[in-house]
Parts: C-alpha cells; sequence; structure tokens
C-alpha cells in the first residue's frame, strides 16, 4: 500500500529524515540547487508549503517503509514540474515513486507534467522513457526538458 505523507504534517523526525536524503551525496548532485540545505533552512521551506496551492511536496511510504520524495512545482490548472527522488539506500523504488506521482497528478486534474533533468544522469532519463516523457528541449548542454502528457 503507498500512502503520500504531506511535508506538511510530517513529524520532526520525517522532516530530518527527509532532509539527510537531500543532502546524501547520492541525492544532492542531481539537484539543480545542489548546496547542503540547514535544518533550519529545511523546516522554514516546509513551513512556507503551507500557505502555497503552487507546490506540494510528500513522503512516499510503501507498506511500512519510506521509499522516496515526490513533488509538484509550478503547479497550473493543467500542468505541473515534478520532482522525484528515492530513499539513498533502496533501489528499484523509480517506478513505484513515478506510479504514486501521476496518480496525484491526475487527481489534481493536470494533463501535462514536465521534468527536468541533467544530460549525464542516465538513470533518470530511463525512468522517464519508461514513464513515456518526451524530450520537448534542451536549454543548454547540461539539462534536458521532457513532459508527458498523462
Amino acid at each position: 500500500m503507498i500512502q503520500l505523507l504531506n511535508f506538511t504534517t510530517l513529524s520532526l523526525t520525517q522532516k530530518e529524515l527527509v532532509l539527510s536524503w537531500r543532502n546524501h551525496p547520492n541525492i544532492l548532485k542531481w539537484m539543480i540547487n545542489n548546496n547542503e540545505i540547514s535544518l533550519e533552512d529545511h523546516l522554514y521551506f516546509i513551513d512556507l508549503l503551507s500557505s502555497t496551492t503552487q507546490k506540494c511536496y510528500f513522503l512516499v511510504q510503501k507498506d511500512s517503509e519510506y521509499v522516496g520524495v515526490i513533488d509538484l512545482t509550478d503547479i497550473t490548472k493543467d500542468s505541473a514540474e515534478l520532482g522525484i527522488y528515492a530513499n539513498p539506500d533502496m533501489r528499484g523504488v523509480g517506478h513505484v515513486l513515478m506510479n504514486a506521482l501521476i496518480d496525484h497528478a491526475l487527481r489534481l486534474g493536470l494533463s501535462k507534467l514536465i521534468a527536468k533533468v541533467f544530460v549525464n544522469n542516465v538513470r533518470a532519463l530511463r525512468l522517464y522513457q519508461k514513464f513515456n516523457f518526451t524530450e520537448i528541449s534542451r536549454a543548454n548542454k547540461k539539462m534536458i526538458t521532457l513532459e508527458r502528457i498523462l
């Protein structure tokens, strides 16, 4: 069973877990903002999520395990940009996270998802391709923008 735990309702322990994943070297290297984030900044960011409808972040739980994080940002009535990362101690959960993300986007009534990924992030690109994302642009030599019509 998959549960989406909204960042705004997480316990402090869960928020600290998410931050430890976000700052893990294997995750951090693929972030557009690849600076390590302090606990204070992380908690402030989560507090701000309560006052916006244009962003939503979730800790994804499968059965009794926390498997990763998904998010939607720049949410409009039709589309959103996605974010996704797995628990750095787990492998093979990308499909679980992507299915949860797509299901949530459909519940919101979105018709398109947009992803931005580093050209050399082969694992992420493969995941997006498996879920029928198509390349729409390369703004520079480092980033690819993809989309999926829902």
